[in-house]
């Protein structure tokens, strides 16, 4: 009972920021197609890697929601005030409703399973609203990088983004160095699938190229972590990859807020909330 609760709420709380998307996203996907490279362009066999950034992107000025802070509030509202193309970089951790209904273990009210169940869920639908606004906000060439498990991975994670101009480019595969639950193999791994805005390019945009495709970190443990807590160190060096010190990280969906703390490290500003807080 309690998460389906949950989920209503999410459902209510985005309902008008949705109806206001669709207008938004027709117009944002026009404007980063036409920022599309023409082919051709660039010098025919240049090297594609990089190590510093074309340019800065400066802090967009909003209202409301604090920077460097764990602001308690609905995602879609805090993308809402942000300009359109304004940010490099969002990292986004949704908590998947159709993973809990495919898993189904019947442990949702038991020790290990209680906080996962009692997190807010997103239907499909809120996603694609989530992923629909970070479009609108994203600089051309920026960035979205995805959590998912391997259900979502192979049931079609591009079916989340079609209609969009993102396209996917690249993944990192979290091995936790633990195991979990499985009906056949257990799980032990996370994916994080990479998105860019056209213009699609590495040389100017990713700085950082000692970044293995396999990332071996144990999550975070202690009391008061968050259930699904990322790990610090590979996001640290993901954001270092694709922003500049000084240029903005936002995480619209932030739990534990560890996507805070690694911009921090990295000395990037950070923007981000919970519903929960």
């Amino acid at each position: 009972m309690v998460r389906v609760s949950a989920a209503a709420t999410i459902r209510s709380q985005s309902l008008d920021a949705i109806g206001a998307i669709k207008t938004v996203t027709a117009e944002g996907s026009s404007r980063h197609q036409a920022a599309r490279p023409a082919a051709g362009e660039g010098p025919r066999g240049a090297s594609v890697f990089a190590h510093t950034r074309a340019a800065g992107i400066p802090l967009p000025n909003i209202d409301g929601p604090l920077f460097n802070a764990r602001n308690r509030m609905d995602g879609l509202v805090l993308l809402g005030h942000l300009p359109v193309s304004s940010v490099p970089l969002v990292m986004f951790d949704p908590q998947y409703r159709s993973v809990l209904d495919r898993q189904a273990y019947g442990n949702e009210g038991d020790a290990r399973g209680r906080k996962r169940a009692e997190l807010p869920q997103m239907e499909t639908e809120c996603i694609k609203a989530f992923i629909a606004e970070i479009v609108r906000v994203l600089v051309p060439g920026g960035h979205l990088m995805l959590w998912v498990d391997k259900y979502i991975l192979c049931s079609g994670v591009t079916a989340l983004t079609a209609g969009t101009p993102l396209h996917a480019v690249d993944m990192v595969t979290w091995d936790k160095l633990r195991m979990g639950m499985g009906y056949r193999t257990r799980r032990r791994c996370e994916h994080l699938v990479i998105f860019q805005l056209p213009p699609l390019r590495a040389k100017g945009v990713w700085q950082v190229h000692d970044i293995a495709d396999v990332w071996p970190e144990r999550s975070q443990t202690g009391v008061g972590r968050h259930t699904h807590a990322k790990p610090l160190r590979l996001q640290q060096r993901l954001i270092e990859a694709v922003t500049s010190p000084g240029e903005l990280v936002v995480d619209p969906a932030a739990g534990g807020f560890s996507v805070m703390t690694a911009a921090r490290a990295a000395g990037r500003e950070f923007l981000g909330c919970d519903i929960l807080g």
